[in-house]
């Protein structure tokens, strides 16, 4: 069941990955594939794309999200291009091309004719939540040392939209060499990557019993404004959580953030 589900998430964002615009590229909330051996360019009209610079804006080497739905993701060298404006992560900017994509994940824009930083402010709640992955990463460390697969599940977040959830797994699983796979537990669990631990009289069913041999799942719910939680899982018997966080915007755009409680399974 397992490879058919990465197949068909392959499917969807070969298909996804040919739109460009305002399309959307693949779905989320499901085992993500891996990028395209063979990518390929589909052509359209010269235009403009606003995305928000998810990460990377130090270096140059942008990673964007676009304003499609999950998977419109974008990565950018900025080296040698006409840039109108100071770039930071968390900041909107609008990309003029030739209406060409190649067809990789993350997509990639065809010629590049300048990038211009929009005058709205700066909003870096993207690297608000990639610290708190990066210190959850940091504790308990026995949990995901030596992973061949990681796990992200961002739909519990409130505050991003699907392709800044699509950017922000992306940026932490290349941070460690993986290609993330998004879902919740359950269906994480339901395509096959847990396997089952002893199982006491009456819990046949239940997902607590079961461990991920080779990966983590790491999740994050709530909002900045709000408050969020984070934890990652390996099994029914480990796990670390961050609970009753609670962050604050800075001037510039980005975020700090304490948190409440911690805790281990």
């Amino acid at each position: 069941m397992k490879k058919s589900l990465l197949l068909f998430a392959l499917v969807l964002l070969l298909a996804g990955c040919a739109s460009t615009g305002n399309q959307a590229a693949p779905a989320g909330g499901t085992p993500a594939g891996s990028p395209s051996e063979e990518p390929g360019l589909t052509a359209g009209a010269p235009e403009k794309m606003t995305c928000r610079i998810v990460d990377g804006a130090e270096e140059g080497e942008l990673v964007l999200a676009g304003p499609g739905g999950a998977g419109d993701v974008y990565t950018l060298d900025t080296e040698g291009l006409a840039v109108d404006g100071p770039l930071a992560d968390g900041a909107m900017v609008e990309v003029g091309f030739d209406g060409m994509i190649l067809e990789t994940y993350p997509a990639k824009f065809g010629h590049v004719t300048g990038v211009t930083v929009l005058e709205e402010p700066a909003d870096d709640r993207c690297g608000l939540y990639l610290q708190v992955l990066s210190d959850l990463w940091e504790v308990d460390t026995a949990l995901n040392t030596g992973l061949e697969e990681l796990g992200v599940d961002l739909s519990g977040l409130t505050d991003l939209a699907e392709s800044e959830k699509s950017a922000l797994a992306w940026v932490f699983g290349n941070a460690h060499g993986l290609m993330p796979i998004t879902g919740t537990l359950e269906e994480i669990w339901e395509a096959g990557y847990l396997t089952p631990m002893t199982e006491p009289e009456g819990y046949e069913d239940s997902v607590a019993l079961y461990r991920w041999e080779n990966g983590c799942l790491f999740s994050l719910s709530g909002s900045a404004e709000e408050g969020f939680e984070a934890q990652k899982w390996a099994s029914g018997l480990g796990a670390y959580f961050f609970t009753d966080c609670t962050a604050r915007q800075n001037a510039d755009g980005t975020w700090t953030y304490e948190v409440g409680v911690e805790a281990i399974a």
